[in-house]
This record gives structure tokens, C-alpha cells and sequence, in this order.
């Protein structure tokens, strides 16, 4: 059991960590895409826009998916709908062309989290699900560090081939994921009996009316709205962080991309830290952790407009400390507390709920911040990121009582089996 347990979890972590190879090159071609094709700043929008959307629902999609075909089939399904998406883009310069291939990418994206979760669920028992989605939940904080790296070699200092210049950053990240997708199908299966505690049932039957089954769970939309909140703040960091250092703050270009890549690096210490607490201390109740780190990101945005006057080393720490608590809660309650809100039959449609809800706070987080810098000034945003801080938190104590009893009816049921 420990050797399929092994082979489980380093297969999902890199397919996981592969899926970014295809979702950060975007972001790094879209200078090199502007200029060479007369792209506006809208067009631009429209594109990621797409992606973004599409992105969304079909979480909500893979997850109903996933609870009818297995996690395995539909996280491998997603990579290569992405991967292909990736390779026609690399021969595509078309604008519509570009929309439609954006909207697939997002489909085949938005599979990943749900089907990879549900797959690790139900191979490991829920005592042990907040270590184990720990240390996977580092695969997608340095995925997105190593794709974003990867992709800026590969279009910047690769030497030019078949004349694709910058459009090589789609090809060549594609073929990195389909072959990690190879072998992630190679050596995993579904589930052999024995593997965890929960009692996995598949759906007799598929009907798209179920594809909302979760949301009738008052946990589900608790923690959905809760990482909606979560995810407007986090993506409004991941995408306006090195313009904010660099309009607010002063700094150069250079230094304003090496410093904000300290969210992401020490945002990996945030899973670690939230699922141990977790699994070790609060007997796998993952709701009164997610209070607490979402509380200390509260201290840690009102913080920052202090830290940042402190020079250059309280900008650092400032960020860190956001990295730590927003990716520790971001994996707590998009992973382990929403696939253990409902049955096991409902496991992914509940983590692609909240996914999908969640995701919308990252279609609405750019517009969130252009509207604050643009009227009240950057230090009044951190404040409202505060407010978001703390609202999520609150949602989520307004749980705590009742995860408390199931966590007691769960620990209760596995030691009577035993």
C-alpha cells in the first residue's frame, strides 16, 4: 500500500506542477504577442479573459466528471485538451483563432484540481489528508514558479527554430506536459480497495442535473464564498504585484520581478504549515486553521503599508507573510475541507463548486484593483483586502462548531471498523 501511496502522490504532484507549463506561458508571450501582432491592451484582456472564464466553469464540469469516470481519466483528459490547445497555438496567429484555443485551454486547465484531488482523497484517509495535500499542495505554488522561469528561457534565450520565435513558449511547454501526462497514466490507478477509510460509490448514473449536487450542502457554500474572498486577494498579488512595486514603491523592473517572486517561494511553506497543523493539532479539522491563517492575513495586509516605508527587507517579509497565509488557507479549504463537506460520491463536484466560485473572484480581481488604485490609492486597497480577510474568516467560524462534530462522528466510525 505504501509503494502504490508513493507512486500516487509523485505522479499527481508532477502532472499538477506540469499543468502550469501550460497556463504561465501565456503570461510570459503576451509582451512579445502584443508587439508583433497589434495587440491592444484589450485584446489582451479578451484573451485572458476567456481563458479565465472557461477556466471557471470548467471546473465545475470536470468535477461532476470525476465523480462519474474517476480522477485519473479526466486529470489526464484536461493535460492533453491543454496540450493541444498549446500546440495549435504555436501555428496559430489568428486573433478569433487565439479566443477559441484560450477557451480550450481553460476547459482542459480546469480540470487539474478536482480530479487530482479526488484521486489523492481517496487513496489516503482523511487523518492523513492534511500532511498529504500539504506537501502536494507545493506543486502547484513552485509549478508556477519553475513554468514561469521555463517559459521565459525558452522564449527569450532559446535559440530560434522553424522560425516560431516567441510562439515556441506554447510548443515546447506543451510537449514537457503531455510526456509527464504519459507517465502519470502509466503508472497510477484509480483506487484498489483498502486504500482509505471512505467508501468510494461511484454515480449509477450521469445526468448533467447533477452537476450542482454539492452546492445544497451549507459547508460547500460557506467555503465557497469564503475562497472567492480568498482568491480575489490572491490573484490580485499574483498579477499586479510587480506593477504595484513598481508604480508605488519605485522599483526598478528588475528588481520589482525578483521581489515579488518571494510570494510564490514562500508561499510553499504555507500548505506545509496549514495541513500539519491540521492533521497534527486539531485533529484533522481543517475549518479552525483556515480561521487562523485567514486572521493573521488580515494582520498581515493592515501591516504592509507600515512594512513597506521599512525599505526594502519589510517589503520582503510583508510579502512573505502573504504568501504564507493566503496559499496555506487557499489549499486548506479548496482542497481538504471542500472534498470532506460532502460524501465521497460528491467529492469532486464539491471541490469544482467551490473552485469554480472561488475562481470567480479572479476573473473580477484586476478590475477590483484598477478601481482602487485609480480612486483611493494602493494603501487603501491593502485595507480592503483586510476586509476580505477578515469576512472569509468569519464565514468560515460560523462552521467550526459542526466540523468539530464531524471530525469526533469520523475518528469515531474509523476506530469501530478497526
Amino acid at each position: 500500500m505504501r509503494h502504490w501511496r508513493t507512486k500516487i502522490f509523485a505522479a499527481s504532484w508532477l502532472l499538477y506542477a506540469a499543468y502550469y507549463f501550460c497556463r504561465k506561458n501565456f503570461s510570459v508571450v503576451m509582451p512579445a504577442m502584443a508587439e508583433l501582432n497589434s495587440l491592444s491592451a484589450f485584446d489582451l484582456a479578451h484573451l485572458v479573459f476567456a481563458y479565465s472564464l472557461l477556466y471557471s466553469i470548467g471546473q465545475i464540469v470536470a468535477g461532476l466528471l470525476t465523480d462519474r469516470f474517476g480522477g485519473r481519466k479526466v486529470a489526464a483528459g484536461g493535460a492533453l485538451v491543454s496540450v493541444f490547445a498549446n500546440l495549435i497555438m504555436t501555428f496559430s496567429t489568428g486573433y478569433w483563432g487565439l479566443i477559441l484555443l484560450q477557451v480550450a485551454n481553460g476547459i482542459g486547465q480546469g480540470c487539474g484540481w478536482s480530479a487530482i484531488l479526488k484521486l489523492i482523497g481517496t487513496w489516503f484517509r482523511r487523518s492523513e489528508r492534511g500532511v498529504v495535500l500539504s506537501w502536494w499542495g507545493t506543486s502547484y505554488v513552485l509549478g508556477g514558479f519553475l513554468a514561469t522561469g521555463f517559459a521565459t528561457y525558452v522564449a527569450t534565450s532559446l535559440p530560434d527554430f522553424a522560425g516560431l520565435g516567441y510562439r515556441k513558449a506554447f510548443l515546447i511547454p506543451a510537449l514537457v506536459l503531455a510526456s509527464i501526462c504519459i507517465l502519470f497514466l502509466g503508472i497510477t490507478r484509480e483506487r484498489i480497495s483498502g486504500a482509505s477509510d471512505d467508501a468510494s460509490v461511484p454515480a449509477e448514473t450521469f445526468r448533467w442535473t447533477q452537476i450542482f449536487d454539492a452546492l445544497r450542502y451549507r459547508d460547500v457554500q460557506v467555503i465557497s464564498v469564503s475562497y472567492f474572498l480568498l482568491k480575489t486577494t490572491r490573484y490580485s498579488l499574483l498579477y499586479w504585484l510587480p506593477f504595484y512595486l513598481v508604480q508605488g514603491l519605485g522599483y526598478t523592473k528588475e528588481l520589482a520581478g525578483y521581489s515579488a517572486a518571494a510570494f510564490e517561494l514562500a508561499g510553499a511553506l504555507g500548505p506545509l504549515i496549514a495541513g500539519y497543523c491540521s492533521d497534527r493539532f486539531w485533529g484533522s479539522r481543517r475549518h479552525p486553521v483556515g480561521v487562523a491563517m485567514l486572521v493573521l492575513l488580515a494582520g498581515a495586509f493592515f501591516a504592509h503599508p507600515y512594512l513597506s516605508r521599512q525599505g526594502q527587507g519589510g517589503v520582503l517579509l510583508s510579502i512573505s507573510l502573504m504568501g504564507i497565509f493566503i496559499y496555506g488557507t487557499d489549499l486548506l479549504i479548496g482542497g481538504a475541507a471542500a472534498m470532506e463537506a460532502v460524501p465521497t460520491q460528491l467529492m469532486a463536484r464539491a471541490m469544482g463548486t467551490v473552485n469554480c466560485i472561488g475562481s470567480m473572484g479572479q476573473l473580477v480581481s484586476s478590475y477590483v484593483v484598477a478601481v482602487f488604485v485609480q480612486w483611493l490609492g494602493w494603501d487603501k486597497l491593502f485595507l480592503f483586502f483586510v476586509a476580505c480577510a477578515l469576512a472569509a474568516a468569519a464565514l468560515l467560524a460560523t462552521r467550526m462548531p459542526l466540523g468539530r462534530a464531524k471530525a469526533k462522528s469520523l475518528t469515531q466510525a474509523a476506530e469501530a471498523a478497526s
